[in-house]
């Protein structure tokens, strides 16, 4: 019996490490509703320097940092341009909808990444009986596309371009570090032409909470009004930033790993019986893969893997989501696919 919990359900799942809890033991503190918390202070200024920007606001998740973000740059009755199996659409509760009052019109993409031929037709034309376009969104690391990468000269395109028709364009970029390090490139460099960016401490980064979102300081300044009135003014949270200035600091450094433990577990299922993935397309840290050919469900399929202390996560009946991060190394993720071919061995 596996005894170690193998735990690749997303990864946000990862603790804290100890240079964490030292920081957050010893953080300084203030009421960040009155701005006053000198350690969220710093990580906000430390984050907008990294990328660039003239301000920075610290949000409790990414999906606030999302919705604060079509908030303030879109009002009642517009439109949202996304991709269909993005996560503002999918795993933000139709928070654009139900709080914001804006619509999300989609585009199915391959893999995620939408072209500027995919957005443009889709951009509403100006009527005063139509709702009007006013915001696109990407994603980049896309999740449900197995967390592919955008190309910097697509963005750049589809950034240029939707500033010229007069749209503002929000990058929901969760897991950006992840696709900064595929590419090689500097964050900053790849995000400078979206409006708004949020990203995440609390996946690949390794902090137990919080996001950021980076821009001017005149779009920051309407984001705190929103962030307070959705409730997410908070009191002495310098405990909190604590821990997500050395994720921001330290944990870009070894996003590499994450991805080479994702290749060897993609590698791994691709030679295991039932299963389908291809390991070409698998870019960062994100592995899905296909269990229909293994005569078992996905939630079937998992349910067995958990018996074995296994954990990954399903996308549909038939499709498997499993994510790399700090918390595994290479040795538990060859364990894991081990366990993978013992539990479909039996039926081939």
């Amino acid at each position: 019996m596996q005894e170690k919990i193998i735990d690749l359900r997303s990864d946000t799942v990862t603790k804290p490490s100890q240079a964490m809890r030292r920081a957050m033991a010893a953080a300084e503190v203030g009421d960040d509703v009155y701005i006053e918390d000198p350690t969220v202070n710093h990580l906000q200024a430390r984050a907008a320097e990294i990328f660039g920007r003239d301000a920075g606001l610290f949000v409790p998740s990414g999906s606030m940092g999302n919705l604060i973000s079509i908030m303030a740059q879109a009002t009642r009755g517009q439109e949202v341009i996304c991709e269909a199996t993005g996560h503002i659409y999918n795993y933000e509760m139709a928070s654009m909808s139900a709080l914001g009052g804006v619509l999300p019109r989609v585009v199915q993409a391959a893999d995620g990444i939408m072209s500027w031929e995919q957005i443009a037709p889709a951009i509403r034309e100006k009527a005063y009986y139509r709702p009007q376009t006013a915001l696109v969104a990407l994603e980049n690391t896309h999740n449900m596309a197995g967390g592919t990468v955008y190309p910097t000269r697509v963005v750049r395109e589809i950034c240029d371009r939707s500033h010229d028709a007069g749209l503002r364009v929000h990058l929901d970029g969760a897991r950006v570090f992840n696709a900064a390090t595929y590419l090689g490139e500097n964050v900053a460099a790849m995000t400078a032409k979206f409006d708004s960016v949020q990203f995440c401490f609390s996946k690949g980064l390794g902090a137990p909470v919080g996001s950021m979102i980076v821009g001017s300081k005149d779009l920051m300044d309407q984001c705190r009004v929103i962030r307070k009135m959705l409730g997410g003014g908070m009191r002495q949270v310098g405990i909190l930033a604590a821990a997500a200035l050395v994720a921001l600091e330290e944990g870009p450094k070894r996003l590499h790993v994450d991805h080479e433990n994702a290749q060897v577990l993609a590698r791994g299922l691709a030679q295991s019986p039932g299963i389908k993935i291809n390991p070409d397309k698998v870019q960062t840290n994100i592995v899905l893969y296909d269990v229909g050919d293994t005569g078992l469900t996905s939630t079937q399929f998992l349910q067995k893997l958990a018996e074995r202390r296994v954990l990954g996560g399903a996308v549909d009946s038939r499709r498997v989501r499993m994510v790399t991060h700090l918390d595994v190394d290479c040795r538990d993720v060859e364990a894991a696919v081990r366990i993978v071919r013992e539990v479909i061995g039996a039926g081939f």
